[in-house]
């Protein structure tokens, strides 16, 4: 059976996050490496002061993501397939062998910055449960305007809808989502507006950004939660990565997508368990686990009975 590496996106942080990955030599080296790209240690962006910053988050989630899964495969423990959500596109394409991670570390810094200054204050993203896309639809009507932005940014599961947009909008389509039928509302812990036209300035300056680094057909299927399909041209993978924050997320249907191509186990690099609960509804009679709260020897003997 198949293995899935699956790389977390912005709300999934935690404080400490970096200072609790496995003592192992990939580990320090990811670190170092990031250090010497950085000017820094990487391990000053995991307080809770500093994760306040989308900067932070971002590169966190790419240090994490990309160590984690360095430990994992020096053990021989690696994956057929890789998937992220948002920034974990980032680290899944470095573990795919697409990009190289110090190219990663700048243009994930470059991401956080180009989003933080695009909308520093008054945006954001909130769940909603219970309703699909076709009933949230003409909620959103209701309430976007120029003035009030309120976009469907991501699709996790058949129910489970994110919105992007200004802060005032999304409260106003989750009252109407819970008087129409949704069990949940709920902020996410994101400052941008991710994943909706509104970040489409700043995706082109991505563009621009990755037009000049070097990207390589990937070792191991890396599967766009953007476009819910494998992408094996360098071209397309830059694009994917440049775009990824001004379209909505299809998490939904890059799991079954990674069923369908083999995948039994999932394997959520740090930090959280967000889209190991996410890829479960996928995995009918296969299994998703996450990184944080097992033990390295736990996922090596996991992923080695696959």
């Amino acid at each position: 059976m198949t293995v899935l590496f699956t790389f977390p996106g912005q709300g999934s942080q935690m404080p400490g996050m970096l200072h609790a990955l496995p003592s192992h030599a990939e580990v320090e080296r990811t670190l170092a490496d990031a250090q010497a790209e950085l000017g820094h240690d990487p391990r000053d962006l995991d307080s809770a002061d500093a994760l306040a910053s989308t900067v932070a988050v971002q590169l966190c989630l790419l240090v994490a993501g990309v160590a984690m899964a360095r430990a994992l495969i020096a053990q021989g423990a690696g994956p057929a397939l890789v998937a992220g959500m948002s920034v974990g596109a980032f680290p899944a394409a470095v573990v795919a062998g697409a990009l190289d991670y110090r190219d990663a570390l700048r243009l994930v810094a470059l991401r956080g910055q180009l989003m933080e200054r695009a909308f520093p204050a008054g945006y954001g993203m909130t769940a909603v449960i219970g309703l699909d896309r076709y009933q949230l639809a003409p909620l959103i009507e209701q309430v976007h305007s120029a003035s009030t932005p309120v976009f469907l940014a991501n699709q996790n599961a058949e129910r489970q809808i994110v919105l992007a947009g200004e802060h005032e909008a999304m409260r106003r389509v989750a009252d109407l989502a819970l008087r129409h039928g949704a069990t949940r509302t709920e902020p996410l812990v994101v400052s941008v507006p991710s994943h909706c036209q509104l970040l489409e300035p700043a995706a082109r300056d991505m563009r621009s950004a990755l037009s000049g680094i070097t990207l390589r057909a990937p070792r191991l299927s890396y599967l766009s939660s953007s476009a819910a399909r494998a992408v094996v041209d360098p071209t397309r993978i830059a694009d994917d990565l440049a775009a990824n924050m001004a379209r909505p997320v299809n998490w939904h249907d890059t799991a079954r997508l990674a069923w369908e191509r083999g995948a039994r186990l999932a394997v959520e690099m740090p930090s959280g368990s967000v889209l190991t609960g996410l890829t479960q509804a996928a995995f009918a009679d296969g299994l998703a686990v996450c990184c944080d709260n097992n033990r390295v020897e736990t996922l090596v003997s996991l992923i080695a009975r696959q």
